[in-house]
């Protein structure tokens, strides 16, 4: 049965996550705690095993009355992003600590990308945004064009579109001429032999 457990689901997610993501001198570690009433975020070297910068929603000076909700991640994300850039740090790799990337944790990280961090990525985030809504239009011209093809091929060449109940009438007239005209020669059949089948099998 899957562990339900969800503290030691994250920890398992944060560990496999560690693997991958470690801070260097050059560009440390943005890690990012998220409790019930509070977030915390912190940039790290892990080759010095040194915090250099910090900021939650526990400090005072940041103004903050309610720390469970996305305003006050954003305002953690933007002072995490000044101490970064006082302390001469532009470049970090982000760990999302084994949350979801959604909610207050995306809201702390766009924040501090928006206020100086990474700016690489949110050029790059904002090239792939702008060039979405093109594919997704020319996407959705395609089918619409293909569709309105398909209605007037499926349409009689003869037929317009107003008239097309009658014309299905007289096609179902003529497949009754059809069956009945077919029937019509097993039943001469019986009566040219004089005979009916059962009397020919005996």
């Amino acid at each position: 049965m899957a562990n339900r457990n969800r503290a030691e689901v994250r920890s398992a997610v944060h560990s496999r996550i560690r693997r991958k993501v470690r801070g260097t001198t050059n560009r440390p570690r943005l890690a990012v705690y998220r409790s019930l009433n509070h977030i915390y975020a912190q940039i790290i070297d892990d080759e010095k095993a040194q915090t250099l910068a910090s900021a939650s929603t526990t400090e005072k000076s940041l103004g903050v009355s309610k720390g469970g909700n996305v305003e006050a991640a954003k305002k953690v994300g933007q002072a995490i992003a000044e101490r970064a850039l006082a302390a001469g740090i532009s470049s970090v790799v982000f760990d999302r600590g084994g949350y979801l990337y959604h909610g207050r944790v995306r809201a702390l990280t766009d924040a501090a990308r928006a206020a100086g961090l990474n700016k690489n990525e949110l050029v790059e985030a904002e090239a792939a945004e702008a060039e979405k809504p093109e594919a997704a239009q020319t996407e959705t011209d395609k089918p619409k064009k293909q569709k309105a093809k398909t209605k007037k091929e499926a349409a009689p060449a003869g037929a317009s579109e107003t008239t097309g109940k009658p014309k299905a009438k007289k096609e179902a007239a003529l497949k009754e001429d059809k069956e009945s005209d077919a029937g019509a020669p097993s039943e001469k059949a019986e009566v040219d032999g004089g005979e009916p089948a059962k009397a020919k099998e005996e």
